[in-house]
């Protein structure tokens, strides 16, 4: 991966953290001319945005501030996580779960 790639991908890479309307928005911005590197931080965002959906769902029926409290604080550190690698220019995945996105929507981007 060229230093250029990662130059050109990473506005798109950062916005693709910022909620799943970013996802879409870098998604569709990056159909065009593809960037590995956005393709990358997108898959990653996706996954982060689609399993916090499912999962605040679940933390959400156990009606408990603390659960709750605990569950978004993760996620807050999973995003600022990914965003900070996509500002840096680094292919950083998700801990525990950014091989599994990366597998699950090897599709997109390619």
């Amino acid at each position: 991966m060229s230093e250029h790639t990662v130059k050109e991908g990473k506005t798109y890479a950062i916005v693709a953290y910022l909620t799943l309307i970013g996802t879409l928005i870098a998604f569709f911005m990056n159909r065009e001319q593809r960037n590995e590197f956005t393709s990358f931080h997108i898959r990653q965002a996706l996954g982060l945005g689609l399993s916090y959906l499912a999962l605040s769902y679940v933390i959400g029926s156990f009606d408990s501030w603390n659960a709750s409290g605990i569950f978004m604080l993760l996620f807050f550190v999973l995003y600022i996580f990914g965003i900070l690698g996509a500002a840096t220019g680094k292919y950083n995945e998700i801990p525990f779960i950014g091989t599994f996105f990366q597998r699950l929507f090897k599709s997109i981007g390619q």
